[in-house]
Order: structure tokens, then C-alpha cells, then sequence
């Protein structure tokens, strides 16, 4: 019987975008959409997206295939989502409690998100705050 290699799948979420990230042995290829990280336009989000992977071992990154699929959102929005995946993931591959105060004192959205999202428009007015003006001469 073959031996089963170990995968995991673990998401992340920002605003509209969401992110599936899945993990496993490999020899240190991280892709976001079948796009190879270091050549992930904008470098702004590309630098968002490897700053859980920075704050990792090199030896455990180099160990690791990472696949990141993202979908809905702003460029911003799936670069987050994406970097929440990340961490996620490699704190469930790696276990360890160090890592997980270490990417929580750095940014605590890597691990628990941002509830915030955007106020739905209103009748009355161009958007949800806005109201159209009175004029009355």
C-alpha cells in the first residue's frame, strides 16, 4: 500500500475576496493563481503576501509547496485574504505556539481577520451616507 502524502487546505478572507491555500512536502514553490510568487504583480501585494513566509524558518519554507487560489475583491483585498491563508496554513502544518505569538504580535489580521466590510447604499442618495441635496430658492 502506498503511503498517502499529507495535505492541507485551510482559507482566508477579506472584504469580498477569499482565499483557498493548500499545503504540502515539496520543495518550496509558493503560487497564487498557477502564478510563480516572485514574478506576482503588484510588487505591493506580492510583498503582503510573503510577509508570513518571512517571519517562518527558511527551512521549513524550503520544504513546502504552497498553492493559493483567490477569487473576488480588489488586487489589496485577495493579497490579504491570500496572506491570511498562508499564515493559517503554516501555523496548522507547523504546530507551533511560537510561530503563533510571533505572526500575532506582528499583525494579529494574519490570524483573525477583519470583520469590517462595506455599508450597503441606502435609498436617497448616491451611497450609504451620502444623501442628495435640498435646495429650496
Amino acid at each position: 500500500m502506498s503511503k498517502s502524502k499529507k495535505v492541507l487546505v485551510l482559507s482566508g478572507k477579506r472584504k469580498t475576496a477569499s482565499a483557498r491555500a493548500s499545503i504540502r512536502i515539496g520543495n518550496g514553490k509558493v503560487r497564487i493563481n498557477n502564478v510563480p510568487i516572485e514574478v506576482f504583480e503588484p510588487k505591493l501585494a506580492r510583498d503582503k503576501i510573503m510577509e508570513p513566509l518571512m517571519l517562518v524558518d527558511d527551512k521549513v519554507c524550503s520544504q513546502l509547496d504552497i498553492n493559493v487560489k483567490v477569487s473576488g475583491g480588489g488586487f489589496m483585498g485577495q493579497a490579504e485574504a491570500a496572506r491570511m491563508a498562508v499564515a493559517k496554513a503554516l501555523l496548522k502544518w507547523t504546530k507551533s505556539t511560537r510561530l503563533h505569538t510571533t505572526l500575532r504580535d506582528y499583525d494579529r489580521t494574519m490570524i483573525a481577520g477583519d470583520p469590517r466590510r462595506s455599508e450597503p447604499k441606502k435609498f436617497g442618495g448616491p451611497g450609504a451616507r451620502a444623501r442628495d441635496q435640498k435646495s429650496y430658492r
